[in-house]
Formats: structure tokens, sequence, C-alpha cells
């Protein structure tokens, strides 16, 4: 099904007809596909909303750079539009930077319970190697532009397969922009704006997003408990599906 409000048209899908509703925000990069597993076994007791990102799965990119506050200014419109009461929120990676900036600057949507997986939000110090290889990168970038116009773009590209990271090099160039903007934006004050009742879970060996980040967040949502996934990277809803099901359906049971 499709959604359109102002410049976006997402694509979403609806499971289930139970009386509570949960939205899941996926990843970065990733689609509705990933969580096919737990919307299985969720949907026998739940009405389940789940959608793709601008520019990803079938959702179409707008003609425009984006940033954090887009995207949860869509979520907010896509949960009031549809009429979504009391959403429990599932969020991985990218979607709980989406979580912290919904209770930041849209707080009246009536989010009281979130389970969050890995989440993303907060901005790694850069290694001294990675200062060293930007430098590099820039000032190539910058021998680019007496290079022909032929050759130019190419140059450029090959620039990014060597310097850039892997989410940024498989980007189409009309979402690097907005890509940049994501990831260079820390919310580490803004987490301990959310007071949802919080579930937390973490993948033991993440290396997208450390376990210390978990902790961090876990000590700065003060409605939260926090689970730790052995030998789970930063998918552990699908590393270990059967366990992680087990956690989220134990936490669901004992909602009110």
């Amino acid at each position: 099904m499709k959604f359109s409000v102002n410049d976006f048209t997402i694509y979403y899908e609806k499971h289930g007809n139970g009386d509570k509703n949960i939205l899941i925000l996926p990843g970065w990069g990733d689609n509705r596909l990933t969580f096919n597993y737990l919307i299985s076994i969720l949907k026998e007791d739940f009405t389940i909303y789940i959608l793709d990102y601008p520019g990803f799965g079938k959702s179409s990119f707008p003609n425009r750079d984006l940033d954090i506050n887009d995207y949860s200014t869509l979520i907010r419109d896509f949960i009031t539009i549809k009429n979504i009461t009391d959403p429990i929120v599932i969020a991985h990676s990218f979607g709980g930077r989406i979580v912290i900036d919904l209770f930041k600057n849209h707080h009246d949507i009536g989010i009281k319970n979130l389970i969050l997986i890995d989440i993303a939000g907060i901005k790694p110090k850069k290694k001294f190697y990675k200062k060293i290889k930007e430098k590099i990168y820039k000032m190539l970038k910058k021998l680019g532009v007496v290079l022909p116009k032929k050759i130019r773009n190419y140059y450029l590209e090959k620039l990014i397969k060597i310097f850039g990271s892997s989410d940024y090099s498989a980007l189409s160039n009309n979402i690097r922009k907005t890509f940049i903007n994501i990831v260079n934006f820390d919310q580490r004050n803004d987490i301990s704006l959310i007071d949802a009742d919080t579930l937390i879970i973490w993948g033991e060996l993440d290396r997208d997003v450390p376990l210390k980040d978990g902790y961090f967040i876990n000590k700065n949502i003060k409605n939260s408990g926090m689970v730790v996934i052995p030998k789970s990277g930063h998918f552990p809803y699908l590393d270990r599906a059967y366990y992680v099901n087990k956690i989220i359906l134990e936490y669901l049971k004992n909602l009110s």
C-alpha cells in the first residue's frame, strides 16, 4: 500500500487485526522484508505497520536533501493520518534515530512503549586514522576539479569507493547528502527525553553501534531495561531470531 503526504510517497504494509498497534521502524537501507519472521509471530495478536523509508524498498525519494526531522515528521504524519493509536514502536538502528527525534519534536503522538534494537543516535568520536583518511579524500577530491568533465565523475566515484563507507558508497547520488546529514548529527543529549517504557535489546558483538552505546542509552532512559544478546552482532533479531522473538513476546505479554 502507498501513503502520500507533502512530497513523500512511501510504501507500507499492514498485518493482523489485533486491538493493539505495533509500528516497526527498520534500520538504514533495510526494508520491511527483514522483519518478516517477527511479523509472522506478532500478527496473530497485534495490528502491525511497517514501511520502506524514502529511497529504499518500494518508496521513492523526494527531490531534496533530508535531515532526521524530515523522517520523524513523516512518521508523525503517518501515525496521525492512519489513526494508529498508542503505537508500540519497535525500532532498529536508524529507526532509533527517528524515535529519539519523535520524543524531542513530536511528543504528542502517544508512544508509551518502545523496543529499541541496537539503535543509532550517538555520533562516535573519529579515530586518528579516520581523520587522516578524510583529509586525504578531501585533498584528492579538490584535484578532481582540474580533470576533463568526461572523466571527472568517474574519478570522484572511484574516490568514494576507496575512501567512503560501504553504506555511503552503495547509495545513489541523490541520497548521499541525506546520509551525511544523518550520521553527522549527534543525538546523545536528546536520549533522556524518551519517557516511554522501554525494552533495549543489544547484540554483544555489535561493531556498527557498540555495546557501550546501549549501556549509555539504558542509563539515560529512566523507564528502561536492557537485554544483551550473546554472540550476536548488529542484527540480533536475525542472528538469534528465536531467542530475541521470545524476549519481545514476553515483554509484549506483560503490557497492560
